[in-house]
């Protein structure tokens, strides 16, 4: 899973990424300090694969992983050469969702580009930008289409597409908003891997007295919650600052940490959630003396498509999947004792995978 984070310039973007991937890309309090997309790779936490280690004395244990990628900031104008221009654009065109960071917190301390704290004006000027970004791909799609439309029945469809989403576009309107109309529209729109039909996570960055109460109190995070309900979009609390220095902890500490401030979740925590909830998203686990590892795959894939995220091998010759709940094991004391119980479940090719199963795949090619 591949997330690309955006937001104005000291909306507290690179202190959050600092402090998710403590991969220290450089955060200042002034425009454009991350001129470059800064690249970090987080584990997902996942207290079953531990356990499960632990049991089969695993020498190995490879969680599932989630890319960030932190993008320059942005200011109105950027579409048009504003700022860094558009340069920071292409670099997310290529993620799984858009996590937009947001200011909700007061700080004379901190310059806000726009001169005041105003979320909703905020996410505004970034979807605009966004939304200039893709009319931009259209219109060269468009050139190209335009030509051939005349003589071709399946690019004048595709023109006319062309024309609904930058119509919509023109309108204000985000291209995840638009009806599509049937399989080949909403395959022509994937393909052209627009932002504006990104899903979004909101992260409203507030102030540590914000945290108890998950910003309820806040009513700059109230408007960010009741723009995202009206998109289907999420929407975590985090107070970047805070995030920082629990990155600095080792886990036990963490623990207290969270426990002293009233929250049960750090910021990472409470994202890969959203993301995972966003983008329909579950694990499976694989376990044994060699690895044991966690498989992020779609919700609802069936046991062949699962064993293809392993290898393309195990999808092509399946046979059958030897599958138990990771409770299971854990609970019996080893898988001998789960097969006596009965509790190994033989499924075939319409198996459909649950989250926390643990599974052997049986294939031959």
């Amino acid at each position: 899973m591949k997330l690309g984070i955006v937001g104005l310039p000291n909306v507290g973007k690179s202190t959050l990424f600092n402090s998710l991937t403590k991969a220290g890309a450089e955060s200042a309090n002034y425009p454009f300090c991350t001129i470059d997309p800064n690249v970090g790779i987080v584990a997902v936490p996942d207290e079953r694969l531990k356990l499960l280690g632990d049991m089969y004395h695993s020498k190995k244990v490879t969680p599932a992983v989630i890319e960030f990628v932190d993008i320059a900031g942005l200011v109105k104008g950027a579409s048009k050469g504003e700022g860094l221009g558009n340069q920071f654009l292409s670099n997310i065109r290529e993620v799984d969702a858009i996590v937009h960071v947001v200011r909700c917190f007061e700080d004379t301390n901190v310059i806000h580009v726009d001169g005041s704290v105003d979320p909703m004006r905020d996410v505004e000027t970034i979807n605009l930008e966004l939304i200039f970004s893709d009319l931009e791909i259209l219109e060269r799609r468009y050139a190209k289409v335009a030509k051939a439309a005349r003589m071709d029945k399946t690019l004048a469809k595709e023109e006319a597409l062309l024309v609904r989403i930058k119509e919509h576009l023109e309108s204000g309107k985000m291209a995840k908003s638009m009806v599509i109309e049937d399989e080949d529209e909403l395959e022509l729109m994937r393909s052209y891997n627009l932002l504006t039909y990104k899903p979004v996570i909101y992260a409203a960055n507030v102030a540590e007295e914000d945290l108890a109460d998950d910003g309820a109190s806040n009513p700059h995070v109230k408007a960010v919650r009741q723009f995202a309900a009206g998109e289907n979009s999420e929407v975590f609390v985090i107070c970047a600052q805070i995030e920082q220095e629990i990155a600095e902890l080792d886990d036990e500490e963490k623990a207290m940490f969270l426990e002293d401030l009233g929250i049960s979740q750090s910021g990472l925590d409470k994202l890969i959630a959203a993301s995972y909830r966003l983008l329909g998203l579950m694990s499976f686990l694989t376990a044994g003396e060699d690895e044991t590892r966690a498989w992020t795959i779609k919700i609802g894939t069936k046991a062949p498509q699962a064993a293809g995220k392993i290898h393309s091998d195990f999808e092509r010759g399946f046979i059958k999947a030897e599958v138990v709940n990771y409770k299971d094991p854990l609970e019996q004391g080893s898988l001998a004792a789960v097969r006596e119980k009965g509790l190994v479940g033989m499924e075939g090719k319409d198996y459909v995978v649950k989250d926390g199963d643990v599974i052997l795949f049986r294939f031959n090619v």
